[in-house]
């Protein structure tokens, strides 16, 4: 077979091609199983050794000329001159707007008073949810006899003690923590004052689900323990951390309280911040809405966690981050942090 032949007759074949098919039918003609190259390659063995090399250069030169002209033919026809036009975007129409993720308001929250603390020298630690009953109890001065460790009010876990967490037997059972002052106890037993701590994180009480209570909500614990703190300096930090969250023109007051955890205890109210003090419907008409629980930490919690009450002073406090929330913002049902309703979280 003439190779000269061959390629000439491939270029006309190729320049009258009009259409994809057309140039298809070319490729299986020249290129296919059964086609030129084939044959052509096929007649190779029944050459005469010494022509069989010179004649293969030839076939492969030309094969390689023939896809570089096959590609060549495919690019002029162009999809355009051939297929069905292709719509083109309307570059003036509004795109599709993408979603941008954001923290959980109770995360904000959390993440704002935090930081008021840190910038005052407070270390934030995170402390366990599975609890023993020493460190959630017996440690902060509770006795046994308190209502608040009844099964009816502390979720227990069944059949564990406190060796279940490589602590003593004598620790008592396990549970999920019903308060963030647990973080007191195993902080000063790792530490010696001076001691300055936030604890923020979920707490858990069997508590019926309505529009002020849940099952599971969040606390931030705080404490300082040093030589000589005074009450004076547990006033000044609550009102520098009020007055970073609700504003420079709330004012507070310490009421009288009992916790068994602290003495003096008092809770802390802030003037409302909707009717400023005046009286309105959120804060009952009386003016004043309560944040937040507090006092000097009892002698006994000191002498539990091998601290000498005589030598070492400090004061503790604790806060629900869902009531802070819904103060600040106005919100009037806690169920709405925990419903995942797009609508309600993408205000904040």
């Amino acid at each position: 077979m003439d190779i000269e032949s061959i390629k000439n007759a491939l270029k006309q074949d190729l320049d009258t091609a009009g259409s994809s098919a057309d140039l298809e039918a070319l490729r299986v003609k020249y290129l296919g199983r059964k086609g030129v190259f084939a044959e052509l390659t096929g007649s190779i063995p029944a050459m005469a050794p010494e022509q069989r090399g010179a004649f293969g250069k030839q076939v492969n030169e030309l094969k390689v000329m023939a896809l570089a002209l096959f590609e060549e033919k495919q690019k002029s026809l162009g999809s355009a001159a051939t297929a069905p036009e292709v719509e083109k975007p309307d570059m003036g129409m509004p795109g599709i707007a993408q979603d941008i993720g954001r923290l959980h308001v109770l995360t904000q929250i959390v993440n704002e008073i935090c930081g008021i603390f840190a910038r005052m020298g407070f270390l934030i630690v995170d402390g366990l949810e599975v609890e023993t009953e020493y460190n959630n109890f017996t440690g902060l001065n509770i006795p046994l006899e308190h209502p608040s460790r009844e099964a009816f009010d502390t979720f227990y876990l069944k059949g564990l003690n406190a060796a279940a967490l490589g602590r003593p037997a004598t620790d008592g059972k396990l549970l999920l923590r019903s308060q963030t002052s647990s973080v007191q106890i195993s902080v000063m037993k790792a530490s010696k004052p001076p001691l300055a701590v936030v604890a923020p994180g979920r707490v858990y009480r069997p508590d019926a689900v309505d529009a002020s209570h849940s099952f599971m909500f969040h606390q931030i614990e705080g404490f300082m323990v040093d030589r000589g703190v005074k009450f004076s300096d547990l006033k000044g930090t609550l009102e520098f951390f009020a007055k970073a969250v609700f504003g420079q023109d709330i004012k507070m007051r310490f009421r009288p309280h009992f916790f068994p955890f602290t003495e003096p205890s008092a809770e802390i109210d802030i003037s409302c911040i909707i009717c400023k003090g005046k009286g309105c419907s959120v804060c009952g008409k009386k003016g004043w809405l309560e944040i937040l629980g507090s006092g000097m930490i009892h002698p006994n919690v000191f002498k539990n966690v091998g601290y000498d009450p005589k030598k070492y002073t400090g004061f503790a406090f604790g806060m629900g981050v869902e009531r802070i929330a819904m103060l600040k913002y106005g919100i009037n049902d806690i169920r709405l942090f925990y419903e995942n309703d797009l609508r309600f979280l993408r205000q904040f």
